[in-house]
């Protein structure tokens, strides 16, 4: 599962709340298909009943089973995910994330030697850099440069420029 929303507050006396959508758009979400939001560290599903954009990248949302004011507060602050699959997207997207690249390892494709841990990112349009730890290096982030992606040990190998480190 990937977090696609925040729940960013409470929306009236009668449980609605307000989404702030990261990396996707409101109207990509499958209305059929739940939502998952963590309770206890177990995955709880959530229909959306009433989806609202409000902007670019929020929305106002009715969730099944919340239906007061104490209930919404009770969601405040939480992450909201959804199966990527469930996704009503055009194209499937080849590119990470940046923010789930924080604390992948890093290696030289050229070596494979790990040259460290991916502390933030800088997403300069058409130009994203990774800051690598140790030393706070800025590494361009191009389509170009990865070589392997590995998802299950979380490593990132790339190109990396002769002098950049």
């Amino acid at each position: 599962m990937i977090q696609i929303a925040q729940v960013l507050k409470s929306n009236g006396a009668d449980g609605e709340v307000l989404l702030g959508f990261r990396g996707v758009d409101s109207d990509e979400m499958n209305l059929q298909e739940p939502v998952f939001i963590y309770f206890d560290g177990l995955p709880v599903p959530f229909f959306i009943e009433k989806l609202t954009p409000r902007g670019v990248s929020k929305a106002l949302c009715r969730l099944t089973g919340i239906r007061s004011l104490a209930d919404a507060e009770e969601l405040a602050g939480a992450a909201v995910y959804a199966d990527p699959a469930t996704l009503d997207r055009e194209e499937e997207e080849a590119e990470l994330d940046l923010d789930t690249l924080v604390g992948w390892t890093v290696c030289r494709a050229d070596t494979r030697e790990e040259v460290g841990t991916v502390s933030g990112y800088e997403d300069i349009p058409g130009n994203p850099c990774l800051y690598i730890e140790p030393g706070s290096v800025l590494v361009p982030l191009h389509e170009d440069l990865v070589v392997d992606v590995d998802e299950d040990s979380r490593t990132l190998t790339l190109i990396i420029p002769e002098g950049l480190l």
